[in-house]
This record gives C-alpha cells, structure tokens and sequence, in this order.
C-alpha cells in the first residue's frame, strides 16, 4: 500500500486517524497506531510481518540489555557488536542473498551458492536502519532504553515513515511518543504538507515519469543525443519529486498525529557542489551514514589517506544500501570519488567560481549520475554515455517527433521551477511585507539553508500581522493558498482513481 492509491487515501488513512483521534489515552493512541502499521506493512507483505515483529523484539531485547548493564563496558560493547550483526544480517540475507550467489557462482564457475530468488520485504532499508540507530543510541547513552516494547514497535513499524523515510532516529521522537500534543493547528499544517507532497508525487513525478520510462526504455542507439538527454533529466524529476513527495507526505502525515519528523529534502538541485547536493538530498540517510560509520571511522579528524578512505568505506556502503547490483555500487563510488576530489582538489576553486559554474558543474553531476540507477546493465550503460555524447546522431533511430519528447515541454519546465525555491521566496518577500520587517535572506537564514532540518514553515502560512490594512492582505493570501491546496488535492484525486500511472522508485531499496 503506498500513500498515493485509493485504497490508502479514501480507506487506510481515515480509519486510522477517525480511531486515532476516538481513543483517549496516549497508551491507546500508540498501540492503535502499531496495530495499524502492522496492518498497512501486511497490506503487501504479509508474511515478512514476522520478520518485522522479530526485528522489533529483538532490538527491544537488545536495548533493555544495554540498559542494564551500564558499568560493565566489554560486556556493552559485545552486546552493540551482536545488535550490529544481526541487523546488517537480516538486511544482508533478505537484500543480498541473491546478489552474492550471482557473483560467487560467476567466480568460481559453477553453482556454489543457491539463489533463493527471496522477494525483497519492503521498506527494510529503513526500519533497519532505525532499530539499528536506536540501539547504538542507547549504547552511547543518549537515550535511554524503552522499556514499553508497544512503544518501540511504534516506533519502528509507524507508517508514515516505514516504507521510504524519513529514517527517523529514536532520540529525535523520544519525547514525543509519550508527550507529542495533537492540536488542529498541527492538523491542518501536516494536512498542506500531505498535499504537497502528493501532488509532488501523483502531477509532477508520475508525469514525467512516462517520458523517463519510455524514453530510457529504448536504448542509446535508438533514442539518440536528445532522447537520451530529454529521457535522463525526465528521470531526474521523476526521482526527486517522488521520494521528495513522499518524504513530505510522511512528515505531513506525522505532524497530524503530534510527531515533528525532520526535513529529509531541502532544494537539492539548487546546489553549488556535490558536497551541498548531499546535505540537501535524503538529508536522513546522509546523516545516519556521517553519525554511525564515517564518524565512527575516524571522519576527517584523521590522516588525509585515511580521511580519503573513510569516505571511499562510506560511499560504497550508500551504493549498496541502495540496491544490491553493480551499478549502484557504481554510483556510490561516482559520488564518492567526487567529494574526495571537492574536499582536497578543487573544492576552494570552485568556492570561489561565479555561483552560475557552481550550479552548472553541480546539475550535470547528479543528472548524469541518475544514468547509475535507471540501467543496470554495464554494457547498457556504455551504450546509453555514447547515446550522450551523440555518438548516434541527434534522435538516433527515431524522428524528433516520434520521441515525443516535445510533449512534455510545459511539465518539464514546471518540475524545473518547482525544483528552485521560487515558492519560500515569494512568501518570504510577502511575509515580510506584511511584519513590516526586513525579508530574510533565505539561502542563509531560512527555510533553504542546506542546514536547515525544521519542517515547520514548509507548507504553512502563518504570520504576526503588522497592521489592520496588512492583517487584511495577509487574510486574503491565506485563503487563496488553502483554495490552491484544495485544488492540488482534487486534481491528485482524480489522477489516483482514473488509475494513472503510478510507479513508486523508492520500493526497491
């Protein structure tokens, strides 16, 4: 069940908030609110359901263990090794299985290793993650264990986040299981955020999401230098507003419920270098990798030749976090081997360019870089580059028309202007006007800031008013962006029962 069907949206989500909202106490909310996980992971994997509760009672045994041993550091530190073990092992076998009995058997040349051909249990990159990152917190001792075992369960398994993120960690919500307040302000905020987020998914990424896959779908030499180049940058739409849509959706989904996720995407592809891609792209995975492997591994407080290798272990660990193929683990090492070369080669330099060569060498690093995950195959890919480069003309075996690339011209250009933060501008310039202040300067001390993890003003409208004639303006604006958001919903409705196209990227990791 994803967040953009008929079934999560007009069945799934009003029982769940209608009970949630019915039950009294905050004991009552938390386990209808597991129950209900439980149920939407079941919804398509009703049998890894127990490898989920397993995951669950497990990491719960682990912390309680943790908790109660806190003078004896060897015998802690054995137990964070065992916690470790197990969750890499259950992400391992059930990702990876297939993946190493391909290549040990490719290896050595006979079939060594069975392929258990197992189906991939879904969202298992993030909840492992998270039992994971809550383990190690409570080692660490900065938090302390759940003794509530309903409660981490929640915590794992909550819906919102389960299947694609944000990989929430413990500490962040700690507070809020047992002490997060429902109000109608909260409602209404994560209501515009769902909306946003939906939108982003179901108008914009789904849209170009038929060109990408058209397009890529035909191969280098058929498609030429303009399809391949039209297909890729349709693809990197695609990607971004469906994980970022989804991302929003969950936070929205969170905030009507009392919980304050943290900001997963922050105008990645305005970025001026790859190193600001990655603060600004699926800022909780990049966050999770810095805080548990690079940092732990010496980070940058080390010799250069280390440092270099910390972010190579670290790279390639994100490429096959990302999927168990080659090509990902390409795509780890692409980026990796970038911000090596941006941290101790020409990362000064380009400090120093004209911001529009900073934005320029940034967009046709992660554009290109989006090759890595749409084609799998290495001798695919080859041909998809010389595609690229024009090694097979102009539109290769295809017409300009028969590409079709031109009918999507209009959407393109809106998916490029969503992608700025053109919307925060312009109600930061209103909004000041309305104070009576001076407008901040939002690449450094607003929402866009890459540092910037609050969610708070991302979907709101909310103001001091400085004066009854600008109370008045500010009223008006208000309404007219909530009549813009009650739009956005119903076109998103109508495009989830027609049955459009609705692929969702993020299920395979």
């Amino acid at each position: 069940m994803v967040f953009s069907s008929s079934t999560f949206m007009f069945a799934f989500l009003p029982l769940v908030l209608l009970v949630y909202f019915i039950v009294p106490r905050r004991a009552s909310k938390n386990t209808w609110l597991l129950l209900a996980s439980l149920v939407f992971y079941a919804w398509g994997e009703p049998v890894y359901i127990f490898l989920m509760i397993t995951s669950i009672v497990v990491n719960w045994i682990f912390g309680l263990v943790l908790g109660e041993n806190q003078d004896a550091a060897s015998r802690r530190k054995a137990i964070l090794v065992l916690a470790t073990v197990f969750n890499v092992a259950v992400i391992g076998f059930f990702k990876y299985e297939g993946f190493l009995a391909e290549n040990i058997n490719a290896l050595v040349g006979m079939q060594l290793v069975p392929n258990l051909e197992l189906p991939l249990p879904i969202g298992i990159s993030f909840y492992t993650l998270q039992a994971l990152s809550y383990v190690i917190d409570v080692y660490r001792g900065e938090v302390a264990p759940q003794r509530n075992i309903l409660y981490l369960g929640m915590y794992i398994a909550c819906f919102p986040q389960l299947i694609a993120g944000p990989i929430v960690r413990y500490q962040t919500i700690q507070d809020q299981i047992v002490g997060r307040k429902e109000t109608l302000e909260g409602f209404a905020d994560g209501m515009r955020l769902f909306i946003v987020g939906l939108a982003k998914k179901v108008l914009l990424a789904n849209t170009v999401a038929i060109l990408a896959t058209k397009i890529l779908s035909l191969g280098g030499p058929t498609i030429g230098l303009v399809g391949a180049w039209a297909g890729l940058i349709a693809y990197t739409f695609q990607i971004f507003f469906d994980f970022s849509g989804y991302s929003d959706m969950a936070i929205g989904l969170g905030r009507m419920m009392g919980f304050e996720y943290l900001r997963n995407f922050n105008y990645p592809y305005i970025s001026r270098s790859i190193t600001e891609f990655w603060r600004r792209w699926h800022i909780s995975l990049s966050t999770f990798f810095r805080d548990y492997v690079y940092i732990p591994l010496g980070g940058s407080r080390c010799s250069k030749a280390r440092n270099i290798l910390n972010i190579a272990i670290v790279w390639t660990i994100t490429g096959l976090w990302h999927g168990a193929a080659w090509n990902y683990v390409g795509w780890g090492m692409y980026y990796g081997v970038l911000l090596i070369c941006e941290k101790f080669i020409w990362g000064k330099a380009l400090a120093k360019a004209p911001r529009i060569v900073g934005h320029l060498y940034a967009i046709c690093i992660f554009v290109f870089g989006w090759s890595f995950f749409w084609i799998t195959d290495p001798a695919q890919l080859l041909s998809y580059w010389q595609a690229m480069a024009g090694q097979f003309g102009l539109t290769g075996d295809l017409s300009f028309w028969e590409l079709t690339v031109w009918e999507y011209w209009p959407v393109l250009i809106l998916c490029a202007v969503a992608s700025t933060p053109i919307c925060p501008f312009v109600k930061e310039r209103f909004m000041s006007w309305v104070e009576a202040r001076p407008a901040r300067r939002i690449g450094e001390d607003g929402i866009v800031n890459p540092r910037w993890y609050d969610t708070k003003e991302l979907a709101t409208f909310t103001a001091v008013p400085a004066s009854h004639s600008r109370d008045v303006a500010y009223q008006v604006a208000s309404v007219l962006y909530d009549i813009a958001l009650l739009a956005l919903l119903l076109m998103s409705c109508a495009s989830v029962v027609s049955g459009s196209f609705n692929p969702f990227i993020y299920f395979q990791f």
